[in-house]
């Protein structure tokens, strides 16, 4: 029996492709979905209620306010998100699927930031209808920043990394 997490892969990969209708059957399961067509909408009658509120008429009490001496503060300037950087290197997702920094919850991560990484070094693990995809840095160079957390999910082509690139 397929599980919501699993029908959800499914519908999010059908989404990012090209095909208009997909048909998936197991175990006596059928999956059917079916996109850029016309939707049917039914109409359905709801009986109407009629809510009427007693009208409750409040005269609120004469207040005299002192003045207040307000000092401005200036607000908090945040960094900018680096992920608009030029400079550096962004590795993307190539499908969608849940994103882990690690092979298993008990091994250390994959990288972490500051590490150096290699065009073969393997950075993360994304997961699609479980298969596990390593997936490579593709660059030489320092790992700056981590977008995604553990377990997040991805869509295609969403970065996931920042590199420093040598």
């Amino acid at each position: 029996m397929l599980k919501i997490q699993e029908i959800r892969e499914i519908i999010k990969l059908v989404d990012a492709s090209s095909i208009d209708e997909f048909v998936y059957e197991v175990d006596g399961a059928k999956v059917k979905l079916k996109k850029n067509n016309a939707v049917v909408v039914k109409e359905a009658v709801a009986p109407q209620i009629e809510v009427v509120a007693p009208v409750v008429q409040q005269v609120a009490p004469e207040v005299s306010v002192a003045p207040v001496k307000v000092e401005e503060v200036p607000a908090p300037v945040a960094a900018a998100p680096a992920v608009n950087d030029a400079s550096l290197h962004k590795i993307v997702s190539p499908m969608v699927g849940t994103f882990y920094q690690s092979p298993n919850p008990e091994s250390p991560v994959y990288v972490n930031i500051g590490d150096k990484v290699g065009n073969e070094t393997i950075v993360c693990i994304v997961e699609a209808m479980k298969l596990f995809n390593e997936i490579e840095a593709e660059v030489q160079g320092e790992i700056v920043e981590v977008l995604v957390k553990d377990g997040e999910l991805v869509e295609y082509g969403q970065p996931l990394f920042l590199v420093r690139a040598n």
